[in-house]
């Protein structure tokens, strides 16, 4: 965590008094990915575990489809920059390379795809899981994040199976918190198929085509989903649930695999 925070100097006034002292807040970082030379994106993100988020991000664009592809991973966090070299060189096209954005994931994510992306991609899965376990999975989830406690200032993501989670990550930025979760289980071999993504962030169109496009059936959120995140939702075969909070939650696509005790 220390890599992630800085104490930094700050007035702090209330109603009767004000005193200088110092507090900690998160650290934003650039990083830089590049694949087989060429410059592909810069992201704003929190400076841990970045070759997680450079091949989750990659991962997510279609611009890497498996473990097998790296030839060669070499991160430079000194300079923010992540390099990676594939088997197979190949060319970016331009139109790709001319879309690049330089973002933090909290208003857009950097994205090199729309909808039309996910057609024909529908997830399949007889996953069912009960309300209890959703909530319990949510309650260790908000425990989860020491940044957070100490900061407010992160996103968290977690993959979960039906009964605990599996991989946990946080980012100042919530695609890239869940690009680290790809990005380690690309490393790491673990599979996202039927599994459970759990996250502390808006549900926006960009973040359930990252998902859907894993296979993953069920998406969690502490937070609210737009408009368009419920259309695709719908249409890709994705469990999209909302204000998952307490002993609450809003299921607003494909109902039938969260199970609660009338069915």
């Amino acid at each position: 965590m220390a890599d992630e925070i800085e104490r930094l100097p700050l007035l702090r006034l209330t109603a009767e008094s004000r005193s200088s002292i110092k507090d900690i807040v998160v650290r934003e970082f650039p990083l830089t990915v590049i694949l087989n030379n060429q410059e592909v994106v810069t992201l704003l993100c929190s400076p841990a575990n970045l070759e997680y988020l450079a091949l989750g991000f990659l991962f997510s664009e279609g611009l890497l489809k498996n473990k097998e592809e790296i030839k060669k991973i070499i991160v430079d966090d000194k300079r923010g920059v992540v390099r990676v070299e594939t088997r197979e060189s190949r060319e970016l096209a331009q139109d790709v390379l001319f879309k690049r954005l330089i973002t933090s994931g909290c208003g857009r994510g950097a994205s090199f795809y729309n909808a039309a992306d996910a057609a024909g991609q529908k997830v399949e899965s007889k996953l069912q899981i009960s309300a209890g376990a959703i909530f319990a999975l949510v309650s260790d989830f908000q425990h989860r994040s020491q940044v957070y406690k100490t900061t407010g200032g992160v996103h968290s993501a977690a993959l979960c199976d039906r009964e605990k989670i599996l991989v946990f990550s946080e980012d100042i930025g919530r695609h890239n918190a869940i690009d680290k979760i790809f990005g380690e289980c690309l490393l790491q071999d673990i599979a996202t198929k039927n599994r459970i993504i759990i996250t502390s962030g808006r549900i926006s169109s960009e973040i359930l085509l990252k998902v859907a496009k894993r296979n993953i059936p069920l998406l969690i959120s502490k937070s609210a989903p737009t408009n368009l995140g419920v259309k695709l939702a719908s249409e890709l075969g994705v469990t999209l649930v909302g204000f998952a909070r307490g002993r609450r939650m809003n299921v607003y696509t494909h109902d039938r695999r969260v199970v609660t005790g009338g069915k």
